[in-house]
């Protein structure tokens, strides 16, 4: 298996941090298991990469007319699904989701590949665009990043950046339909055309019956419909399907998902959220290149799958336990897998419910001296002051649940601003915590504490943080008890 490429500069570097989420959110969708997702993605991440490159190096030094490519994070995917074709073609189909294999033998699949005017509109029309433009519609539509930052990642203004999303919908709807115009159509769909072209103008217009049977039945006359019709919030679905494929859907949701996640982060500024790149900590990353990502993902692609029973290295005994990467996008600072600790040889279930188990005690309170012996009025010593707990209030959400495995997201509301912290919660039937993202997360028996990343330290008064986390159960997964915010009883709810 590769390793992933070397950046060749600065802006590369960020490159691959931006694209690497998007990259393992895709390939775990796409395959059996975690340690194989690692894998399809760093091959798949060093082929795409390869294949940019070798585009770019052709754009400069050639002449004429630019070669059609898309932008960075679709064409990525889209090397994903080219690595999975080859795995099936070179007899490791075993190591990619059933419902994958099925497609990559259809003739769906063959569409991708096959002659390009036969492709997907979607895709077409996506490849004619120039890159900027094609790279706004992706990164507004389908990794549904909030305008401002998507103006700060591709150099324009914020102030515009709406005005000039909204004409690249239009030169998108424009290349689609020309797109649709030029593939091999058969008497009846050509009939249609027009109309069709008509009636997905305007937000108002009835589709006629006979034309609503047509799209029922014909497969590509509904794929152009999706393309052509801006209005009603189906482009984003029609990008997804059309350019990604099989799970282009599934992927869609995730990429929302996370997005959502961060915008209820609770951070200051959170409806502007300033680009992670002008932290110092992510830029003394991006300058160190990906050695050290390289490095930890030889470590994690080894540890991350102990809490689920595999070992890593025999894809045979690695159990199947397809769930769900989550992928806050933007908000990781490295592109790196999350390293999780080993577990216990068996989940304890002695641990006292009501104390929760920590290896570090809670700091002392700031600007007291534990050695000062303070004094009531009376004289007599004065007991400690006891913290005053913040107001808090935990919404446990069971996001999705699979035989042995479950994927689950922790919102916490707090009263009080925060500039750290620490929840900790008890499971009730010995889940075992494994792959978590936008917190650092550790678990002792059944008692789990979840610490803030770097960039979601900081939580607004009456804001709320969010993280999540993959876990697995055996014989029951009832939702957890005992929640605390820093120490202090959060009621859940």
């Amino acid at each position: 298996m590769p390793d992933l490429p070397t950046p060749q500069d600065d802006t590369e570097s960020a490159l691959f941090s931006e694209c690497w989420d998007a990259v393992l959110s895709y390939a775990d969708l796409c395959t059996s298991g975690s340690v194989t997702a690692h894998q399809l993605a760093t091959e798949a991440f060093a082929l795409g990469m390869r294949e940019i490159r070798a585009a770019a190096h052709t754009h400069v030094r050639g002449a004429g007319r630019r070669t059609a490519r898309l932008p960075t994070i679709p064409a990525l995917l889209t090397a994903v699904r080219t690595t999975a074709a080859a795995w099936e073609a070179g007899g490791q189909g075993h190591r990619l989701d059933p419902d994958l294999r099925l497609w990559l033998n259809s003739e769906s699949a063959a569409r991708f590949a096959g002659p390009p005017l036969g492709r997907p509109v979607a895709l077409r029309g996506l490849r004619d665009m120039q890159e900027a433009d094609a790279a706004l519609l992706w990164l507004a539509e389908v990794e549904a990043l909030p305008l401002p930052t998507v103006a700060r990642r591709l150099g324009l203004e914020p102030a515009t950046v709406a005005d000039e999303l909204d004409q690249v919908r239009t030169l998108f709807r424009d290349r689609c339909h020309r797109a649709h115009l030029d593939s091999p159509l058969d008497a009846q769909c050509r009939s249609y055309a027009r109309l069709l072209d008509a009636v997905t103008r305007s937000p108002t217009a009835e589709t006629p019956d006979d034309l609503s049977r047509h799209l029922a039945t014909c497969v590509r006359c509904a794929e152009a419909a999706a393309c052509l019709r801006l209005h009603g919030g189906g482009l984003p679905a029609a990008l997804a399907g059309g350019v990604i494929g099989w799970g282009g859907l599934a992927y869609l949701e995730r990429r929302r998902r996370a997005a959502e996640v961060r915008l209820g982060a609770g951070r200051p500024g959170a409806t502007d959220l300033a680009d992670p790149e002008e932290g110092t900590g992510r830029n003394r990353v991006l300058r160190g290149g990906l050695l050290a990502a390289v490095l930890l993902s030889a470590l994690a692609l080894g540890v991350s799958m102990m809490p689920f029973g595999g070992s890593g290295d025999d894809p045979a005994a690695a159990p199947d336990d397809r769930q769900p990467v989550a992928d806050p996008g933007v908000s990781r600072t490295a592109p790196r897998p999350t390293a999780t600790r080993s577990p216990s040889a068996a989940p304890s279930r002695s641990v006292p419910q009501d104390a929760p188990a920590r290896k570090k005690p809670d700091p002392e309170p700031q600007g007291t001296s534990s050695a000062t012996r303070r004094t009531g009025p009376t004289g007599a010593p004065a007991r400690p002051a006891t913290p005053r707990p913040a107001g808090c209030r935990v919404a446990y959400a069971l996001d999705s649940q699979w035989p042995d495995g479950f994927q689950a997201t922790v919102t916490v509301t707090t009263e009080a601003a925060l500039s750290g912290w620490r929840v900790s919660w008890t499971f009730r039937d010995g889940q075992r915590v494994g792959q978590t993202w936008d917190a650092t997360v550790h678990q002792d028996g059944s008692r789990v504490t979840a610490t803030a990343a770097d960039y979601n330290k900081t939580v607004a008064a009456h804001g709320s943080l969010s993280f999540g986390f993959l876990g697995t159960w055996t014989d029951a997964n009832r939702t957890p008890h005992a929640f605390t915010l820093n120490g202090a009883p959060c009621t859940l709810g």
